[in-house]
């Protein structure tokens, strides 16, 4: 198990630049299997995540080709249906999350497709009853296949899938993003009512209307979908990363520092650099680029009525639950009082045991709630040894070890090399201290 060597308390200054979006790379990926034809997705993030995604793709027959770092070309013409019918197969789905986004494509193209329970990150129950009600409403047959441990779904051969109108239980992006491409290969109308709308699902809506798809209400809660017979090949670029800049937005405030953030297309942000404002932190947009300044001093707003700030989660437009992890190390040594709701994921707080090891004030209330009372950088978090139980959380640590006094150790960073690419050189080039072993 690798790990991170932390030595704290030095200042970042100069400019970063985020990866590609982690979530919709393992949305458009997927869509490569609807078509036959060549695929080119340029700003591909090269974590361990989309890589073993790839290694996924190639072992299913679809030719894979690195042009350059972060430009990928994928023709899925010749894929190997026996494989995909495999216990090798299904094992190797299992341990990847983001392979649950094939399931539509496949069902649509060919007709089946297991769907083993996802692996990722520690952080509680998440259910995928979304995207099988889907494929469901959309005339799929299931069974549970005992000695594969997964779900086998299917169609009759020489049949498609119908297009329906259905109500999500809940706005889940992954199960937005599954439905929405296996209705591209369907007949007739699909309507999805309460569906996803962050940008990584509008930009996979506008990568399949590329391709050829015919998709209304793109960016609001209700996509209509027209099924056309096939989809042909395109050309697409990936959004630069939210999360990460987020993160970056994070490490800047808690080590005091004046950070540029460049090229992080600010209109598809949403509430979060508003969410930052709210702890004090005075980021300020210079064109498509945000610019950190270094402040002594970060003051937590209070509600109009004097009570205390609530920041929690929401479906998009509101708060990505993948950043309040960061906010809560940031809201640790800002001035005044935070209460942080996680309302999406029941376990993802649990990582605060290691902050008040370190010298936070921080009352975890449930599974869900946690308040923070800011040390106002006049207490410095005191250095710790840790493990990183999932990508954000791992982020979140990371940032606080680069703020304590001392060496702190994280293991299990495979967890974080999952969502950041180079994380350490990223930031050592700014000015942080970290050894990689």
């Amino acid at each position: 198990m690798s790990a991170f060597v932390i030595e704290g308390g030095h200042k970042l200054s100069g400019v970063i630049r985020p990866q590609g979006a982690k979530n919709e790379a393992l949305e458009v990926i997927c869509a490569v299997l609807l078509t036959s034809e060549e695929v080119t997705i340029s700003n591909v993030p090269e974590i361990l995540d989309v890589r073993n995604l790839i290694l996924l793709l190639e072992g299913m027959g679809v030719k894979v080709t690195r042009h350059e770092k972060g430009r990928y070309s994928f023709r899925a013409d010749d894929i190997d249906t026996s494989y995909i019918e495999s216990a090798d197969f299904v094992r190797k789905c299992a341990a990847l999350r983001g392979s649950v986004m094939i399931v539509g494509p496949l069902l649509a193209r060919f007709g089946h497709a297991y769907f083993p329970k996802p692996g990722g990150d520690k952080i509680g129950r998440r259910r995928v009853d979304t995207h099988i009600t889907g494929m469901l409403n959309l005339g799929a047959s299931i069974y549970y296949d005992n000695d594969k441990k997964a779900y086998f779904l299917h169609i009759p051969a020489g049949t498609k899938l119908k297009g329906t109108y259905m109500l999500l239980d809940e706005a889940s992006v992954t199960g937005t993003a599954n439905i929405l491409m296996a209705a591209t290969l369907a007949e007739g109308e699909t309507v999805i009512y309460n569906a996803a709308c962050e940008p990584y699902i509008q930009q996979l809506s506008r990568m399949l209307v590329k391709m050829g798809a015919k998709i209304d209400g793109i960016g609001s809660n209700l996509l209509r979908i027209t099924g056309v017979e096939s989809l042909s090949g395109t050309e697409h670029t990936i959004l630069p990363d939210m999360i990460e800049v987020g993160s970056f937005i994070g490490m800047a405030a808690m080590n005091r520092s004046s950070v540029t953030i460049k090229d992080v297309s600010y209109d598809n942000l949403g509430i979060i650099p508003e969410s930052f404002r709210r702890l004090g932190v005075d980021l300020q947009q210079k064109g498509d680029d945000i610019f950190v300044p270094e402040q002594e001093s970060y003051e937590i707003e209070s509600f109009l009525d004097g009570s205390i700030m609530n920041i929690s989660d929401a479906p998009w437009p509101g708060l990505t639950p993948d950043l309040l992890s960061v906010m809560l190390v940031v809201a640790t040594q800002c001035k005044g009082s935070v209460l942080i709701h996680q309302k999406m994921f029941e376990s993802r707080l649990f990582f605060v045991d290691h902050l008040i090891d370190m010298g936070a004030q921080i009352l975890l209330c449930d599974p869900h709630r946690a308040v923070v009372i800011g040390h106002d950088h006049k207490f410095c978090l005191r250095a710790n040894n840790m493990l990183s139980p999932d990508i954000r959380a791992g982020i979140a640590l990371l940032i606080a070890a680069m703020s304590a006094k001392g060496t702190s150790v994280i293991g299990n960073i495979e967890q974080i090399d999952r969502g950041y690419e180079d994380i350490d050189l990223r930031l050592n080039a700014l000015g942080a201290y970290i050894t990689r072993r």
